[in-house]
């Protein structure tokens, strides 16, 4: 490779709160337009902001949660820019002394684990949205996201590949939700990324002339937008041109960025301290009871996970890819302790229904108790790995526990041995030379008689029982 692309990304993720950043007026989403809105949201001359302390504390939750150092003594400042849906004409933010500093956040790509510094994480409020759908020569304004409390988190210039920006907005929406700072729901705007992409020649210290890619919605949309971008900043570099710094548009529909302005720099906000708010003081007895409250987060179960559970790291990683889904491995291993089998299960069927419908552990009707009692059932010889598949798709569709679905299906394992031997006798007969074969030397035909037998009984009889049954007819026993 001649170049290296140089990333950074800027998340803002909407804080877990009932109400604005500096109102009472509801965060709930989805309601009409302009029906969550107060003098305070719609910038009306002389109101003044009161600070939301809950606010405060999921951002210190953050920080501590991302190993940042949490500021004794930050302050609020206006960012003054001009759009429709800000009304005031500036956003109350954050500059020069934000919440929290210098973090990381751990990623794994390709089985390689790497730090990714976080430069900052402050607070500041949303602005509204513009709405153009359905709206011939206009567009209107919603203020309901006006004063939406946000966690900006700014990662440093650390990331080389698409893969790794990926890793890292997973891993830091996995903190999010796990500590209860944000739902971090990329379709309700919870979650929104902005890149900074620039290349430069491997072996360079230099940075380039970075592009800022907005209006990307999804982790796919992440990935695809910083390859083109790196793809068409190299073409430029190799023609003999020059990258000019600036913000560009990601187009779902063409898989292009598209230039939307040139960039700006800090200067261009005219940032000053907000004069309607106080300095926030962050005494170390506040950090020390936030970090009391703090749940077990990701890195600290996986490595126990695979202390405890003796499962492979890639394992692991899967199951604490969500709160809900560890919760769902250690409820299951906690009735049925076999970990391996467990995580297998729900590695493979559970995910693989769950990805195919799009939906989350907690919104499927299956439940531990009911996975570990299939387990049991397999174990125990009741019913085979075969149907254990058919019990496990009725059961994930319907919620109905498994030793009902084996009866009401008729799928107990058959191990009856005068039953199967009837069948055994069907399958001989049905294949002379096979079994000549056999007779002959030819051991490996063992597992064709295997098949035929599985076949004959729908999937019923015992491979076990059967392979010994087998061996014993084939042999003229």
């Amino acid at each position: 490779m001649k170049y290296e692309a140089v990333i950074g990304l800027e998340v803002h993720s909407q804080v877990f709160t009932e109400s604005k950043i500096f109102c009472g007026c509801s965060t709930k989403f989805g309601q009409p337009p302009n029906s969550q809105t107060c003098p305070i949201c719609l910038g009306h001359p002389g109101v003044l902001p009161v600070l939301n302390r809950k606010v405060v504390e999921q951002g210190i939750r953050l920080g501590l949660a991302t190993h940042c150092k949490i500021a004794p003594y930050a302050r609020f400042a206006r960012k003054n820019y001009f759009y429709p849906d800000l009304p005031k004409g500036y956003q109350i933010s954050m500059y020069e002394l934000p919440l929290a500093e210098h973090g990381t956040v751990e990623i794994a790509v390709n089985g390689k684990m790497k730090q990714i510094g976080l430069t900052r994480i402050h607070m500041e409020e949303d602005a509204g949205k513009n709405l153009h759908e359905g709206i011939e020569s206009a567009s209107h304004v919603d203020l309901n996201r006006a004063g939406v409390p946000l966690l900006e988190i700014v990662s440093e210039p650390d990331i080389r590949t698409p893969e790794e920006a990926v890793a890292y907005l997973k891993k830091l929406r996995e903190i999010l939700v796990y500590t209860g700072v944000s739902d971090a729901d990329m379709e309700k705007g919870n979650f929104r990324c902005d890149a900074n992409v620039s290349i430069r020649p491997v072996g360079s210290e230099k940075f380039g002339t970075r592009a800022e890619i907005k209006n990307m919605n999804s982790f796919r949309f992440v990935q695809k937008a910083i390859e083109y971008e790196i793809a068409r900043q190299e073409k430029i570099l190799e023609e003999g041109g020059k990258v000019v710094q600036e913000t560009r548009l990601w187009d779902t529909k063409s898989g292009m960025t598209f230039s939307m302005r040139s960039k700006e720099e800090a200067h261009d906000y005219r940032y000053f301290p907000e004069p309607d708010l106080v300095p926030l003081t962050v005494d170390q007895k506040w950090i020390d009871e936030i970090a009391a409250t703090l749940p077990e987060l990701p890195d600290e179960k996986r490595r126990r996970f695979v202390s405890e559970y003796q499962i492979p790291e890639y394992d692991a990683v899967i199951l604490t890819g969500s709160q809900t889904l560890a919760d769902f491995f250690e409820a299951t291993v906690k009735i049925y302790p076999k970990s391996k089998i467990v995580s297998n299960w729900v590695m493979g069927d559970l995910l693989r229904e769950l990805n195919n419908e799009n939906k989350e552990i907690d919104q499927a009707l299956i439940r531990p108790a009911q996975l570990a009692a299939m387990l049991k059932m397999i174990e125990e010889g009741t019913i085979s790995g075969k149907i254990a598949k058919t019990v496990f798709e009725e059961m994930y569709r319907s919620g109905a526990d498994p030793d009902k679905i084996v009866q009401e299906k008729g799928l107990v394992q058959v191990s009856d041995t005068s039953a199967l031997e009837g069948v055994i006798d069907q399958v001989m007969a049905a294949n002379p030379n096979e079994v000549e074969g056999y007779r002959a030397g030819k051991e490996k035909l063992i597992g064709f008689f295997v098949g035929q037998v599985m076949k004959q009984s729908g999937g019923k009889a015992n491979p076990g029982k059967v392979n010994e049954l087998l061996k014993k007819k084939l042999a003229g026993k």
